[in-house]
């Protein structure tokens, strides 16, 4: 646990940082076919259900002090909890890669004509190296600069919502997605955050205020940034945010937008991809591990496409929902403390069970969508595991 102790309002700050991202808004865009009502109603639900285990993740690690990996040995043993935090290390070097592509890009499409410059190359170098400040900078000093980056951030984004909500009438629908795998996707976004949270409740002054405070303030910027790029799709016709704020003469406004959006939300990736990296091996230096995802994923940005991240956003959820069903089964229902075993075989039985139904649900469309039922059926095998248990000893 770190010898400092984060702010209630930094927190806020940092996971309000998270939701405000090119990613956030290019997935919204992909609920177009449900059309605006049906589409929002669907981002709403997916998000309360995401938020909800996000909420539970994030109180583990605040009542536990352990970081979010850590935190996964109480159920799946002290050695055990060295593959999700291999899992999530790779999670987050893929999502550092794609919000930096995403955020190159998207500055590219901006200084394009204005300043005759086009380069995912410069502008992925410079993404990269501002959230290498961000993480020499660390959670202690953030909260002043973020005071500023997030703030100006959350101004900036108001604006660009009515520039979307008054671009004029819908557009043609074109597309397929059913109401399940849009609740899915919306879902799948906190979920992708949950191996992450217990990083920063763990050290902060009061952990279970600072876990409600980040919960509500991810839960209120994503759900606008979902909802943003579901009407830039439906009242503009373009699915391309930086498209919209060029055509809408923002300039060096929107290149500020996506410098700091991408910053603030990448430097979560990167910093607890060095926690996790610590619990691995305890040798390994948090913040040494996170300058070298940093640049690993920079690397990755520039020199590979990283194209398609629907179908990682669903990996991601089948490997985490049912992972933190079993972490929250085994710490509030069961009471259990597994951190002394070397392995957990049976959560992870139940784990692979778990992942199995996720991928299963995916391709049946629910109405629900995968992971509320997987969360429900888990937490039920966990119990009836343990009633087993039990009764054999």
């Amino acid at each position: 646990m770190g010898s400092y102790k984060t702010s209630t309002l930094s927190n806020g700050l940092l996971w309000f940082g998270a939701a405000v991202s090119i990613a956030e808004i290019f997935t919204g865009t992909l609920f177009v076919p449900l059309g605006f009502s049906k589409g929002f109603i669907a981002i709403v639900i997916g998000h309360i259900i995401g938020c909800i285990l996000l909420y539970y993740a994030g109180i583990i690690g605040a009542k536990s002090g352990k970081s979010a990996m850590e935190s996964v040995g109480l159920s799946f043993g002290n050695k055990g909890r060295n593959y999700f935090a291999v899992m999530n290390v790779l999670q987050l070097v893929g999502w550092t890669a794609v919000m930096i592509i995403q955020g190159a890009r998207a500055m590219g499409v901006m200084l394009n004509t204005n300043l005759g410059m086009q380069s995912d190359l410069l502008w992925g170098i410079i993404i990269g190296a501002a959230i290498l400040v961000w993480v020499v900078i660390g959670p202690k000093n953030l909260e002043k600069v973020n005071i500023f980056a997030v703030g100006s951030l959350f101004i900036l984004t108001i604006f660009l919502g009515a520039t979307v909500f008054n671009r004029g009438s819908n557009v043609n629908i074109s597309g397929e997605m059913g109401f399940g795998a849009a609740i899915e996707l919306s879902a799948a976004m906190p979920i992708s955050w949950l191996p992450l949270i217990s990083d920063y409740t763990r050290d902060a002054k009061h952990p279970i205020t600072a876990t409600r405070v980040s919960v509500i303030t991810y839960f209120a910027g994503s759900v606008f940034m979902y909802t943003i790029g579901l009407g830039s799709a439906i009242f503009t016709g373009e699915s391309d945010i930086a498209v919209i704020m060029y055509k809408a003469g923002y300039g060096i406004l929107g290149v500020l937008i996506i410098l700091f959006s991408t910053v603030t939300t990448t430097y979560l990736d990167v910093y607890s991809a060095g926690v996790s990296l610590k619990t691995i091996h305890a040798g390994l230096p948090e913040k040494t591990m996170a300058i070298a995802v940093g640049l690993i994923g920079t690397a990755i940005a520039i020199f590979t496409p990283v194209e398609q991240y629907q179908n990682f956003l669903y990996l991601i959820g089948s490997v985490f929902a049912p992972m933190i069903s079993i972490l929250i089964a085994d710490y509030f229902i069961l009471k259990k403390d597994n951190i002394k075993k070397s392995v957990d075989v049976t959560n992870f039985i139940i784990w692979l069970i778990g992942f199995t139904i996720y991928r299963l649900l995916l391709n049946m469309n629910l109405a629900i969508g995968s992971t509320i039922p997987v969360m429900i059926i888990t937490v039920i095998i966990c119990v009836i595991a343990d009633k087993i248990r039990k009764l054999k000893v």
